[in-house]
């Protein structure tokens, strides 16, 4: 990376005056968004980077967004959150942000105790990634950055949201399920959990009640307690043809406890997952899945944080990133 390139050099390459370049690098009116795209992508090409230390002085502004992950959602066998994180890094570079990851202890959580970058003053932002108690959310509300939540909402309609669309992917998987000729079919997760899995569970839940199969009561299995470890999987006396479960990692667990009891996946029974992570592949059969973006999911978040904090009184709603069905061999037609 070459450090002596200056706005005199981009301006110069593109053909436009040191003063438009200044504007389009810091995102001032004046340049259209064309141009200012245009100028970002040659100084991003020339090496250049804005003096950050400089512009946070003259702007009041650290050019951090803090991201908050519960530590729960962080373990040895849980990277789909930390792939987001580094999906939200490299994005935010791209605005001359940078991004800090907090790991919230479980002991913080319920203590209420906000983290060192927030006294620190070290962050313009946060963003919630992963459901947080409901009482931590309520000393996140009350503090002066905007924050957003990631992957999860609550009864907050004042906060903002940016999540996957769970409902809708989890009831066209269903819907497959049902159109392979599956009647009989399971879902997995502890629909209180959190919002990704509730809304999932709703998804399976309405595909059933269009095909007019009654809900078992029986056949919705936890997957995990109230701290979100998770449980031994508790396969019903009578088998469903199917499972629908709220997650890869827990549709891998179903075929492994399936399996040790002598089924066979798909012949015996048919198992789907939602996410496309690392388990989706390591499971065999590969898991027929619902795709989650986690690209669009990161730049919808990054561009809303970066709008709230330009734009305090900027509300957004909740906002809902769509997936897509990837068919893998673990389905069965009946």
């Amino acid at each position: 990376m070459n450090k002596n390139i200056t706005m005199k050099d981009i301006a110069e390459q593109v053909g436009v005056s040191t003063v438009t370049v200044s504007k389009a690098l810091n995102d001032k009116e004046g340049v259209s968004d064309e141009l200012k795209a245009r100028i970002k992508a040659v100084a991003s090409e020339m090496g250049y980077r804005v003096n950050t230390v400089a512009r946070s002085m003259r702007e009041g502004l650290t050019y951090n967004i803090g991201v908050i992950i519960p530590e729960r959602f962080t373990g040895p066998d849980q990277s789909f959150y930390l792939r987001v994180y580094q999906e939200i890094s490299k994005g935010l570079e791209d605005y001359g942000y940078y991004g800090i990851l907090h790991i919230l202890s479980s002991s913080d959580e319920q203590s209420l105790q906000l983290p060192r970058i927030y006294y620190d003053r070290k962050v313009d932002g946060f963003i919630l990634l992963g459901q947080i108690s409901k009482p931590y959310i309520e000393i996140m509300h009350a503090i002066e950055p905007p924050i957003l939540f990631l992957d999860f909402y609550d009864d907050h309609s004042d906060i903002d949201a940016v999540v996957s669309d769970n409902f809708y992917g989890a009831y066209e998987l269903t819907n497959y399920l049902i159109r392979q000729g599956h009647r009989n079919i399971a879902y997995v997760g502890s629909w209180h959990a959190t919002s990704s899995i509730q809304d999932r569970f709703l998804g399976y839940y309405k595909s059933l009640l269009e095909h007019h199969i009654p809900l078992r009561q029986d056949w919705v299995i936890n997957d995990r307690n109230e701290h979100g470890n998770y449980l031994d999987i508790e396969i019903p006396g009578e088998l469903p043809t199917a499972f629908v479960c709220n997650c890869d990692q827990v549709a891998y667990l179903v075929v492994q406890k399936l399996q040790g009891m002598g089924y066979r996946i798909p012949d015996d029974c048919s198992v789907v997952g939602f996410d496309n992570d690392i388990y989706a592949t390591l499971t065999v059969p590969h898991l027929t899945t619902v795709e989650v973006n986690m690209k669009q999911l990161a730049q919808t978040s990054i561009q809303s944080i970066l709008s709230k904090i330009s734009t305090p009184d900027t509300k957004f709603g909740r906002i809902v990133v769509k997936g897509k069905i990837i068919y893998r061999s673990s389905v069965a037609k009946m």
